[in-house]
């Protein structure tokens, strides 16, 4: 078997496709996906890009891929601040910054800090959390943070969870399966009632001073980025869960001082 054969055969287990499935998919014959995997057979750069479709294989694996089958990489990382990135980086900026008074973050794939916006600043800051910071590891690794999060069971429970969905889309990724196992050891067993019907989401609940800021996420990513870092950058957009979070935000936008003061006192 071919290092290329032993990658395709790699994802579509991990895709849980048969040969036949993915052979139905790319429009081959299951005898040529297992040509393929035992190195019988050579692909071309075109049936590479093809069952990397097919199997939704990143960006990154894909150019590996390719690597391996003795073709070009088809894919580039680039830095938000190359030249051709302007758009890119402009489009980041809009949402960040119109999304106020709400907090907003921009994350990479192992959950480092991007970008964020005035209120996630100012938010996080106290906590000593900022750009280039991971949000997953701060919440391993800073007790404080652990006390500010009312919920913190929950919240560990459903992040392990996007940990371990993530890690798989990636093929495995060792950063977000070690983060996974940390989280594990400061809890996340949710210890609610199964019988009991669940809330139509889980919002994170900050405890700042006598306040409590109850939040939920979005995450937005671009649609059609084929450029590596970009395909794997998303924004996470969060809004306020009840309408005391509201208040307590547009008070924080308003008067910024004294309502970070009053928040982290």
């Amino acid at each position: 078997m071919t290092q290329f054969g032993a990658s395709l055969k790699h994802w579509r287990t991990q895709r849980r496709m048969s040969q036949l499935d993915l052979g139905l998919g790319a429009d081959v014959s299951a005898r040529h996906i297992s040509f393929l995997e035992t190195g019988r057979s050579r692909p071309s750069r075109a049936m590479v890009l093809q069952l990397c479709e097919e199997l939704d294989v990143p960006r990154a694996a894909r150019n590996a891929m390719l690597n391996q089958a003795g073709l070009a990489a088809a894919y580039e990382e680039r830095s938000l601040s190359d030249e051709d990135m302007a758009p890119v980086q402009s489009a980041i900026g809009w949402m960040l910054d119109r999304h106020a008074p709400y907090p907003a973050l921009a994350l990479d794939r192992h959950w480092r800090i991007v970008d964020l916006n005035v209120p996630a600043k100012t938010l996080l800051g106290a906590l000593g959390i900022g750009e280039g910071g991971s949000l997953v590891a701060a919440l391993i690794e800073t007790p404080a943070l652990q006390e500010a999060i009312a919920n913190l069971a929950e919240v560990i429970a459903h992040l392990r969870h996007r940990l371990r969905t993530e890690s798989a889309h990636y093929g495995g990724d060792t950063v977000l399966d070690t983060l996974e196992r940390d989280l594990a050891q400061i809890g996340g067993q949710d210890s609610g009632d199964e019988a009991t019907i669940r809330p139509a989401f889980v919002p994170t609940r900050y405890r700042f001073g006598g306040s409590e800021l109850s939040l939920l996420s979005t995450f937005a990513q671009f649609g059609t980025a084929e450029d590596i870092a970009l395909n794997e950058l998303r924004i996470e957009l969060m809004f306020p869960a009840d309408e005391a979070t509201r208040l307590a935000l547009l008070a924080l936008s308003q008067h910024p001082e004294r309502g970070s003061e009053e928040l982290h006192q």
